[in-house]
């Protein structure tokens, strides 16, 4: 039998975005490229295991957001904001599909937390509150759950101390070092989901970090 895609080669594995068997080539070439690969896929798990680190640089090479310093003091500091806005992250990315009805990807999670940041830094810089405008339901959708969740660690915070010390450029920080992380753990292929299933792996559904912030363990994972 001829693999399913190309219909020249020989098949050899089941494909379960095609429900059909493929040949070995069209499955690398084609893996989140124009297949939309379910995340438990034996194949796309043992092709997760040997792709080489992206790091922090997007295939452009300059890193997001270069003029925002992100110190390790920072990391801890900030450790629960962090966590809370990766939790809203892994609660949007949850559902199968997105609003618009397509698969939600890598790709999505990384220009909506683009947008996000840009938002912050002219909040930070100008003092002016500016939304990125986008027609794309599942950014509107990402956007929603990250503002809730910095909403609800102000909330904490007020309970707690009795004030929010929470500011702007705390925000801006978490969100591009969210960002970085992002790019650092997909793999760059149009339909991949890499970065939404270390999330989802990490922060399943569950209680919010930020609705007790001090029993939150230290779970942040670094790029």
């Amino acid at each position: 039998m001829s693999c399913t895609l190309c219909g020249v080669r020989k098949e050899k594995r089941f494909c379960p975005a095609v429900h059909g068997k493929i040949c070995p080539q069209c499955c690398g070439e084609q893996r989140e490229v124009t297949l939309d690969c379910p995340s438990d896929c034996p194949y796309l798990q043992q092709a997760r295991l040997h792709e080489k680190p992206r790091g922090e640089n997007p295939p452009g090479g300059e890193v997001p957001f270069p003029e925002v310093e992100i110190a390790e003091q920072f990391l801890y500091e900030q450790e629960h904001l962090i966590l809370g806005l990766s939790y809203a992250l892994a609660r949007s990315a949850r559902a199968e599909r997105s609003l618009d009805g397509h698969a939600l990807t890598d790709r999505d999670l990384i220009a909506a937390l683009t947008s996000l940041a840009k938002s912050y830094q002219t909040l930070v810089q100008s003092n002016l509150i500016y939304e990125q405008p986008t027609a794309n339901l599942a950014h509107q959708q990402i956007a929603r759950e990250v503002e809730t969740a910095v909403k609800e660690f102000r909330e904490t915070e007020l309970k707690h101390l009795g004030y929010s010390r929470l500011r702007d450029s705390d925000v801006l920080q978490a969100l591009v070092f969210l960002l970085r992380m992002g790019m650092a753990r997909t793999s760059g292929r149009p339909k991949s989901r890499a970065y939404i299933d270390f999330l989802s792996s990490e922060f399943p559904p569950a209680q919010s970090p930020l609705a007790a912030p001090q029993d939150a363990g230290s779970r942040i994972v670094l790029p």
